[in-house]
């Protein structure tokens, strides 16, 4: 059930906060909110602007990643907190992108990384969050295979 629910929120998140973007935001422009810096910027590619123009391609791999991980989780035996955590995360930001490939052709943009690295939006921070969970699940994993020898 965590699955579906993280996937479900990051989705709602992730699209309600770039409407908001798209709608209040001009392209190009910058805000300061509560610490945070926003920078509206619309990109046709995948991560660090790379392959610009593919934004639909990169929609289709986005819908064979979730069926892959649908087809992962009626296979996998046990669910696990951190692997059920770290799909939801990851299924929720892959499907927030895919919608603004689809929908748009590129994806909104607008949280400018502390260090300098670049603007992503709340789909990649769930990716990357959903990539640190099953680290730490297999870690996890790892260590209880580890005590029972």
């Amino acid at each position: 059930m965590i699955f579906y629910l993280i996937s479900i929120l990051v989705v709602i998140a992730d699209q309600l906060a770039k409407y908001l973007i798209r709608l209040y935001l001009p392209v190009g422009e910058t805000l300061h909110v509560w610490g945070f810096l926003l920078t509206h910027y619309e990109n046709a590619g995948m991560a660090f602007s790379l392959f610009q123009g593919y934004a639909r391609l990169f929609a289709v791999a986005a819908v064979l990643f979730v069926m892959g991980v649908f087809y992962y989780r009626k296979k996998a035996g046990e669910k696990r907190f951190l692997m059920e955590a770290g799909l939801g995360f990851l299924v929720g930001g892959a499907v927030g992108n895919a919608i603004d490939r689809i929908l748009f052709g590129r994806v909104t943009d607008f949280l400018v990384s502390s260090s300098g690295n670049g603007i992503l939006n709340l789909a990649d921070h769930a990716i990357n969050i959903g990539i640190v969970l099953l680290f730490l699940d297999a870690g996890v994993g790892y260590v209880r295979r580890f005590k029972r020898k």
